[in-house]
């Protein structure tokens, strides 16, 4: 029998990554899981049991191969005719870290849920951040994996 939690049991931790020479679609996965709660025992997928993850040095992060001037991102206003075209290159100089926001949202369920798990992706430029009052736990990248995220 499957045990489901009550939103009373849910507890949310903090982490934090610093994303200087991350690949950004390998930092989004790791990202992705902890945000959703797939890294714990009581993990549900119909309801918010993820933790938050503060990003660091999100404008050091890296693409692999020459995606960074290459891909493209393809968006639609709405109207007749109106696809928007961007690469990394151009989203990096107007958002920096807009591009791991998109690779992380891409790995998110659609919807409700997933829009309310987004939430709990803190991204900054630079080392300072103001979540210091929440004790985040440092990860660190270099060992650590998608496979081998921290049980909890």
């Amino acid at each position: 029998m499957t045990k489901f939690l009550k939103k009373d049991q849910l507890s949310s931790n903090w982490f934090e990554i610093d994303a200087k020479n991350a690949v950004v679609g390998r930092l989004a996965s790791i990202i992705s899981k902890i945000i959703r709660g797939k890294n714990k025992t009581t993990f549900t997928p119909h309801m918010d049991d993820g933790d938050f993850v503060v990003v660091k040095n999100i404008e050091q992060i890296k693409f692999t191969g020459k995606k960074f001037q290459n891909k493209k991102y393809f968006r639609h206003t709405g109207h007749p005719g109106g696809i928007k075209l961007t690469t990394p290159e151009d989203l990096s100089n107007k958002k920096p870290g807009e591009t791991l926001k998109l690779a992380v949202k891409r790995m998110l369920p659609g919807g409700v849920l997933g829009r309310k798990q987004l939430t709990k992706l803190k991204m900054y430029s630079g080392n300072d951040h103001p979540h210091g009052a929440q004790n985040p736990k440092v990860l660190d990248l270099k060992k650590l994996n998608s496979k081998n995220i921290i049980k909890i």
